[in-house]
């Protein structure tokens, strides 16, 4: 197995999670861009987005790489450029396929079993206040099902300066199991990765922008009113030497965040505290925990990788 990247530790405590030895494995090549990595244990299966060529992708054991669903994120008929396909996958709580759709502008449904995959899908959300969405780039769903997404330009073709564009900002959106969806903030300048803590009650938010590269923190307060807004991280000044912003993320049951970032996957603890980093030398985009959080899938750039940990 061929590998890629370093492990560098920040905290001792680093090692009841991840072995600084540990190596990085490239188990997938290829790519344009590798994005939204979801592992499904009752397939065995790593679902992820090559967002530019519209298709998801999955890997298992023992058969490697397949194509798993194409189109995945654009379903129209006329031809267009930039990041059409799917970006981040999510379960709903009936175990079915959900997918950011940046080339539809809408958060939807795969309309099959996940052993059947077809392009037909389902949409859940395409507009807030009669305005279509800019490109729904990740989500997550609480325990509840609602869902919680972020919607910056990246999936369309010019970005802000796109003329199909029709909101003024770059929302965090909640859609309702009722299918309400309520905006629950508008001053991010590039909301990106997302996720709630173990307890649900604190969504953390990854800004990737160059310029204001930071996770920010809020408490869920009545009616999902976003309170007490803080910085987990500013990584500014780091994104500017390494390049790269902070983008998807997940955070394990024990409450560690593993965020991918300027210079691969940064890791924090519960209290925020920083134990270390899978150091990855080209842009990485997202992961995803596996196996009783014991191992960790990243997208990064062409590649995909695992890192098996403690």
């Amino acid at each position: 197995m061929r590998t890629i990247g370093t492990i560098e530790q920040a905290d001792s405590s680093l090692d009841s999670i991840l072995h600084k030895d540990a190596p990085i494995e490239i188990i997938a090549e290829g790519f344009d861009w590798s994005e939204g990595p979801l592992w499904i244990p009752a397939h065995n299966m790593l679902l992820f987005s090559d967002i530019p060529k519209n298709k998801v992708c999955k890997w298992t054991a023992d058969k490697g790489l397949e194509t798993y669903l194409t189109p995945s994120g654009y379903t129209g008929t006329t031809p267009r450029g930039g990041e059409v396909g799917s970006n981040a996958l999510i379960l709903d709580l009936q175990g079915r396929l959900v997918l950011c759709q940046h080339g539809d502008r809408r958060m939807a449904r795969m309309d099959a079993p996940l052993d059947k995959p077809a392009s037909k899908f389902i949409s859940l959300a395409d507009n807030y206040g009669g305005k279509k969405f800019n490109s729904p780039n990740d989500a997550i769903m609480r325990s509840n099902g609602d869902l919680f997404f972020t919607d910056p330009p990246y999936g369309m073709e010019k970005q802000n300066e796109d003329p199909a564009r029709e909101l003024p900002f770059h929302g965090v959106f909640k859609v309702a199991t009722d299918g309400k969806v309520t905006l629950l903030t508008d001053s991010l300048t590039r909301p990106n990765g997302l996720a709630l803590t173990p307890d649900e009650k604190t969504l953390i938010v990854a800004n990737s922008d160059p310029n204001k590269a930071i996770w920010y923190m809020f408490d869920l307060a009545e009616n999902d009113s976003l309170a007490n807004p803080r910085i987990l991280r500013d990584v500014t000044a780091e994104g500017k030497k390494e390049g790269g912003s902070p983008d998807g993320f997940k955070i394990d049951r024990k409450g560690n965040i593993f965020a991918t970032g300027p210079g691969g996957v940064w890791i924090f603890n519960s209290s925020g505290k920083l134990l270390g980093k899978i150091k990855v030398p080209v842009a990485t985009s997202n992961c995803a925990l596996a196996e009783d959080d014991t191992v960790l899938y990243i997208t990064a750039s062409k590649y995909v990788l695992r890192v098996k940990m403690r």
